[in-house]
């Protein structure tokens, strides 16, 4: 993520694919798709903070992908 003037850089995963990423309604919550090269079968739905501080993994697949927040975000 980066400010809206281009500086500020924070890398919030380091894995070897991340993609679909989406903000929450809200706008500060990230959540996308991972896949490590550990595990290179299985793509892991995960949330993390504008901080990079509090990940979250709320689903592991094998087939997944474009991942959708709903319209009601506290």
């Amino acid at each position: 993520v980066i400010k809206p003037d281009g500086s500020g850089e924070r890398i919030l995963s380091e894995d070897y694919l991340v993609e679909g990423p989406t903000w929450a309604p809200n706008g500060r919550v990230l959540m996308f798709f991972r896949q490590s090269e550990r595990n290179p079968d299985s793509a892991e739905l995960v949330t993390v903070d504008i901080t990079g501080h509090h990940e979250r993994i709320l689903f592991t697949s094998t087939a997944a992908s474009d991942p959708a927040w709903s319209p009601l975000i506290p």
